[in-house]
């Protein structure tokens, strides 16, 4: 196990955003944050679920390190889209980080209760959102130990229950 930095490319965030403002503001505090990474925006929970599973158009988009995840999209929900990663043995160990305008406490419990990996509330002015995202971003990167193969969520699947499947 490795940190995202460590592994020698640069890390893929997948952003799950429906309000394209939000998704811009999101990549320029990368840039700012001189956190070099590679932003993939989907605009549904479906696209970024075609995304992951390398449906269609979308099947040479690289795994991504993490996941920002809005709450509130069109047509599929962001509790939804959580439960189909988290359910799923290939996508079940990708961090998965809400990033979300609301902060009621149902919510955030549903969130952490659905496996979340956290829950940050949006900021409101863009140097927040600049403070939140170097944090996401230092913290995540460089910091955390991940797994680096889908091997691993096999192994961690019979570590937690004896048995695989």
């Amino acid at each position: 196990m490795t940190t995202i930095m460590e592994r020698g490319q640069f890390p893929h965030v997948l952003l799950i955003e429906d309000n394209n403002g939000d998704a811009v503001l999101i990549k320029l505090a990368f840039k700012k944050a001189l956190l070099p990474s590679k932003i993939t925006v989907a605009g549904t929970g479906e696209i970024g679920l075609a995304m992951l599973r390398g449906l269609g158009e979308y099947a040479n988009v690289r795994q991504p390190d993490i996941i920002l995840l809005d709450l509130n999209l069109p047509q599929m929900h962001g509790l939804t889209f959580l439960n189909h990663v988290k359910n799923d043995p290939k996508t079940a160990l990708i961090p998965v980080i809400i990033l979300s305008s609301s902060s009621a406490e149902n919510e955030v419990m549903a969130s952490y209760a659905g496996h979340a990996s956290g829950f940050v509330t949006k900021p409101i002015s863009l140097d927040d959102y600049d403070e939140v995202v170097a944090s996401i971003g230092s913290y995540w990167f460089k910091l955390v130990q991940t797994p680096t193969t889908p091997d691993t969520v096999a192994d961690a699947q019979v570590m937690r229950t004896g048995t695989l499947g």
